[in-house]
């Protein structure tokens, strides 16, 4: 059995968009980590198990570190100074190799900011982590999943 070539020639690029919609380019940026836990767990009974499933909410958070050059470390620890709400999305800058063409965080908050000591060599970075309310993921072939279901507004 073969499996097929795997290279890597992507390029992906970070974007917020505030609260009054305004488009923003986090860059650059060292690493954006979105994570999705759906846990879940077996339920039993005295008389068998595996007789259904509990489901726990979704955890929808993510960490990201920047380097504090330019305006968007300052516009990320003002958000995250305000509390205030915003979306989050990461898409293929150039190339096709992603899975996803993109992921799109929405109601984000950060809950923290770190910034990095200020040293002789290299340039400071802040990590920002926070938690969002919904997630769309949309696949290389244009299929759409989102979750968790929300209330209307």
């Amino acid at each position: 059995m073969s499996s097929p070539e795997a290279s890597w020639n992507t390029r992906l690029s970070v974007h917020y968009t505030d609260d009054r919609g305004v488009d923003h380019e986090i860059s650059p940026i060292q690493s954006f980590t979105p994570t999705f836990a759906t846990t879940a767990e077996p339920l039993h009974s005295i008389e068998r198990t595996h007789v259904g499933v509990v489901t726990q909410p979704f955890s929808l958070t993510f960490s990201l570190t920047v380097n504090a050059i330019g305006p968007a470390t300052a516009q990320l620890t003002a958000l995250a100074l305000n509390a205030t709400e915003f979306s989050i999305a990461m898409q293929e800058r150039s190339g096709d190799d992603w899975s996803f063409s993109t992921i799109v965080l929405s109601r984000c908050v950060i809950t923290s900011a770190s910034p990095t000591a200020a040293t002789v060599t290299g340039a400071p970075q802040a990590t920002f982590s926070g938690f969002s309310m919904h997630v769309d993921a949309t696949d290389a072939g244009g299929t759409k999943t989102s979750g968790p279901l929300q209330a209307s507004r």
